[in-house]
């Protein structure tokens, strides 16, 4: 019988294990493909010390267990051998059906990680402090958080597909986004109603940017998103039952083009209601409205009600840009800055102006397309104490007057009893 293999402490070594000639253990075991590999480590087992000037890492006892468990539960090893930028590939191949701005967010992320040292690790070598030095690292290079935001939205359920197909075990990308990046992006304000009435003022009175006026006072009083403000024809507009149906968005995503899509939510289809002034502006739009040599035709819709130069439909980003032109020429005028103004902060100014008003919040909930009513609640976290103080006012009004009312009444009551009792 041959003499058992013994480490430098007179240890028995297991099968698989060797003492190397510089002390270091070693273990070779075959992988599922069928091919040999090798683990290594200073310390055998989980209590001998680290050798100093080492960095400490796990025994070599601690390794073999885990390849066993990984064996056991039949975890694909080295990751498949996929790298990082591999597993989102793969993940983005069975994502079928998604929106132009999804598909196009996605092959941003693709493309990122193709550049980037980090797309090219295997998805086993990638740890949590990994995931998270890397978005760091994206954030410290420019990067802003709803960026940041987007790219960890398709790397979570990316590394998910993997620990769901036994390719790792764990998902180093679910953690809270907020306890690493910090959250850089501008709250998006509502006007105030001074701001509001300055921003029309000057709009209605500058030479050049008055032909958007009826567009810019359309958003600012129906709370319509941009994708589906720019899709709206001509047959949207009902002027006889004074509402404007919305029921689709308008869209253009390079590589892709023009393309119709459904509302944002399923609570996005809707009939928003006109007031006269905003049926006068819609009026006047179409009245400008020059004819197109050929309509354009985008997924079956004709008749846009906003054409650029060269006869094709406006998209939110021509919108964006006049609004933005707008803000730069205000504040090279006036000493007082006019804030930055969008048409989403348009869209929030009017559900703010709702909220303000106390309209009823299913009601604002159904004119904003909100899918969510804690989305449209939210808005009236937005209301200060000028708000807040002319509410208690009301109140305190309408509770002093209905006293009033009451107390009229049971004097009135107290006098017609007293008649009654005098002829008695």
């Amino acid at each position: 019988m041959s003499e058992k293999r013994k480490d430098n402490k007179g240890r028995i070594l297991r099968n698989g294990e060797l003492q190397e000639r510089n002390g270091r253990y070693r273990f070779k075991y075959i992988d599922t493909f069928g091919d040999p590999k090798y683990v290594r480590s200073w310390r055998l087992d989980v209590h001998d010390p680290m050798p100093a000037g080492k960095k400490p890492e796990p025994s070599l006892r601690e390794l073999e267990k885990r390849i066993a468990a990984d064996m056991i539960d039949q975890i694909v090893p080295e990751g498949g051998r996929l790298t990082v930028s591999d597993l989102v590939e793969k993940y983005v191949s069975l994502r079928n059906g998604v929106r132009p701005s999804t598909e196009a967010g996605y092959k941003t992320v693709i493309n990122l990680l193709k550049k980037d040292p980090f797309g090219s690790q295997r998805i086993d070598k990638v740890k949590v402090l990994d995931a998270q030095e890397w978005l760091v690292k994206l954030q410290k290079n420019g990067r802003g958080y709803s960026s940041i935001h987007t790219i960890r939205g398709v790397l979570r359920p990316a590394f998910q597909l993997a620990v769901d197909n036994d390719y790792v075990r764990k998902n180093p990308f679910a953690f809270d986004l907020g306890t690493v990046i910090y959250n850089d992006s501008v709250t998006r304000e509502a006007l105030s109603r001074d701001d509001e009435r300055k921003f029309l003022k000057f709009v209605k009175e500058d030479s050049h940017f008055c032909k958007y006026y009826d567009g810019i006072y359309i958003l600012f009083n129906t709370g319509l998103r941009i994708s589906e403000f720019v899709g709206l024809t001509l047959k949207d507009i009902d002027f006889e039952n004074m509402k404007i149906n919305v029921d689709h968005q308008l869209q253009r995503n390079n590589g892709i083009g023009y393309n119709i899509r459904d509302t944002k939510t399923e609570s996005g289809g809707r009939l928003v209601p006109m007031t006269e002034e905003v049926a006068e502006c819609f009026k006047r739009i179409i009245q400008n409205r020059k004819t197109p040599k050929v309509e354009p035709m985008v997924d079956g819709y004709v008749g846009f009600l906003f054409l650029d130069k060269d006869e094709h439909p406006m998209v939110a980003m021509h919108w964006e840009k006049y609004f933005q032109h707008i803000v730069e020429k205000y504040n090279n005028i006036y000493k007082i800055q006019m804030p930055k103004v969008t048409p989403h902060v348009c869209r929030h100014t009017f559900c703010s102006r709702m909220a303000s008003a106390r309209m009823n919040p299913k009601s604002l909930q159904y004119i904003m397309g909100h899918s969510d009513i804690s989305v449209t609640l939210n808005t009236y976290t937005h209301l200060g104490f000028d708000d807040a103080l002319e509410e208690m006012t009301r109140i305190s009004k309408a509770k002093d007057t209905k006293n009033h009312e009451d107390d009229t009444a049971i004097l009135k009551d107290f006098s017609e009893y007293k008649g009654k009792a005098s002829n008695e």
